[in-house]
């Protein structure tokens, strides 16, 4: 990475780079229509055309192909067969009807050609120029004909699309997929890419993905339902920004929480309205909180060795008492078991080993792809502990699913380059597992795109709570947790554990675990 904090920016196609947007709601609207009235013909069911606002929007803009004529179908009690993508147009399935919009889309496409906007291929030669990648991520199986047909298929280091996710298996937006494929593909980092998205399946898509940064961009008056679904900015045209207007984004730092408790802020109109607020509307506006914890840093002082990370007895009554009020979960880097066994309270939901191992009332899971790891983990332990073992203060802590390699005893100007470059060796000689780099530690995880961020979507659906209903907040302090201030930001508040300014995804920010437990303290005291 050059001059900018930022690595990539993943753009959406239809909508975004090309005006095929309109053709494909004309495209649903012709295969659509004529189905209801078939319906109506053959079966006297009232006909009730398809409508932009009301079925397009909704149902069927952003999502893959048999996705949204499933959801448009259900969203009118429709049920009729899946059928399979062999398909013909005539046949009364959801493939089928699928088909035949694709036949009516191209159908346009060959009598029209293809139109782009001129803003986004400028701002796409510009990031070229500086050297930030670019890569194009769509629902749609017609991208890299589109791409070709608008002679702009060259401008883009990668393209995942429709044919690439069905090839690979991946799952279509909402969730994040085709969009951290894409990331990996330009080898970039999703903590320092953009997603540039036109729906809300797309925004909801980038933010469940755990991207640095989401644009939105309104071309449907669609401003609010964008920012409703997780964009961080919306603008109309991509022209209203530019490469060092996305920097400063990335320069953000959380606000002080105590400062910022009864005091919003003016900003930039463009914004998502959420980053204005007051702290205190977090917490006792009219949605009940729910509350995800990290351990070290932020419940305890951060301290020399894992075990001396002792929860006071203070700390532990505080929470048990906001538990009775709240939903309460941990999510910490310590192996599950470590952190209930310190934590010591029953009732809470505990998210181990940085979210691959989740346990709670009624509820179980180990990430299914990380147990085969297993054994190569403890083949990891026992070759770090051969090479540096005998350095006097390294503390190589064994977590079944991971590993870390704490340096903070160490006399880091005789061995941090050893212990460093070591572990860079073991990570680079197993594509399987991921290095990360946190407070005087070296984290080893899988190389599974799975995280803290997910881990916190995990528990709320097993909650099954919806997060415009319940006011989500996240508090940690390392690096780690900044995975799940990306998935939480813009519908639920981020909160970072610090005494160092630094560049966060984080909303507020506490300097120490005492302000912690100061914080819980207020809103038990105001929810009497």
């Amino acid at each position: 990475m050059g001059k900018y904090l930022f690595d990539s920016v993943i753009f959406d196609l239809d909508g975004i780079i090309t005006k095929t947007a309109i053709v494909h709601a004309q495209a649903w609207k012709r295969a659509f229509d004529e189905y209801l009235q078939l319906r109506r013909q053959r079966d006297g069911e009232p006909f009730k055309e398809f409508t932009h606002e009301g079925d397009y929007l909704p149902f069927v803009d952003g999502k893959p192909r048999y996705e949204g004529v499933d959801s448009f179908l259900k969203s009118r009690d429709i049920s009729i067969p899946f059928g399979d993508a062999s398909d013909s147009p005539d046949q009364e399935t959801v493939c089928g009807l699928g088909n035949k919009k694709n036949v009516k889309f191209r159908d346009y496409l060959d009598n029209d050609g293809v139109e782009v906007y001129s803003s986004t291929i400028e701002l796409v030669k510009k990031l070229k120029t500086e050297e930030i990648k670019v890569g194009v991520a769509s629902s749609s199986k017609n991208c890299k004909v589109i791409l070709q047909s608008a002679g702009i298929e060259d401008l883009f280091e990668t393209r995942v699309d429709g044919m690439v996710s069905a090839e690979i298996g991946l799952k279509g937006k909402p969730e994040g997929d085709i969009f951290v494929k894409a990331a990996s593909n330009l080898d970039a980092a999703v903590s320092l890419s953009v997603v540039v998205e036109d729906a809300v399946s797309g925004v909801l898509a980038g933010r469940n993905g755990g991207f640095g940064m989401v644009i939105g961009v309104a071309r449907e008056g669609n401003r609010d339902e964008l920012l409703k679904n997780g964009a961080d900015l919306v603008v109309e045209d991509l022209s209203e920004i530019d490469i060092d207007y996305i920097n400063n984004w990335f320069l953000r730092r959380p606000r002080p929480l105590f400062d910022s408790w009864e005091k919003e802020i003016e900003q930039d109109s463009r914004l998502n309205p959420i980053f204005a607020r007051c702290a205190k509307s977090v917490f006792f506006g009219l949605k009940k909180p729910v509350l995800f914890l990290d351990y070290d840093g932020t419940l305890t002082p951060i301290v020399d060795r894992p075990e001396w990370a002792v929860i006071s007895d203070e700390m532990r009554n505080t929470i048990k008492e906001l538990a009775s009020k709240f939903t309460v979960a941990i999510v910490s880097g310590r192996m599950r078991e470590d952190v209930e066994n310190l934590l010591g309270i029953d009732g809470l939901f505990y998210a181990g080993s940085h979210g691959f191992d989740i346990n709670g009332p009624g509820f179980s899971m180990i990430e299914p792809r990380v147990k085969e790891l297993i054994p190569l983990v403890d083949k990891m332990i026992a070759e770090l502990k051969k090479e540096l073992g005998d350095i006097q203060g390294v503390i190589i802590e064994e977590k079944k699913l991971s590993t870390a390699v704490h340096y903070r005893l160490v006399d880091e100007e005789k061995y941090l380059t050893r212990i460093k470059d070591f572990v860079d060796k073991v990570v680079s000689q197993n594509s399987k597992f991921r290095l990360l780099c946190g407070k005087k530690v070296f984290e080893i995880l899988p190389n599974i795109d799975w995280d803290k961020g997910k881990a916190v979507r995990w528990i709320m659906q097993a909650f099954n709570l919806s997060w415009s209903e319940a006011s989500v907040i996240y508090i940690g302090d390392d690096t780690t947790d900044e995975y799940a201030f990306r998935v939480v930001r813009t519908r639920g508040t981020a909160i970072l554990v610090s005494k160092e300014g630094k560049e966060s995804s984080a909303d507020f920010g506490m300097s120490t675990p005492d302000d912690t437990k100061k914080l819980f303290e207020m809103i038990i005291a105001e929810a009497k």
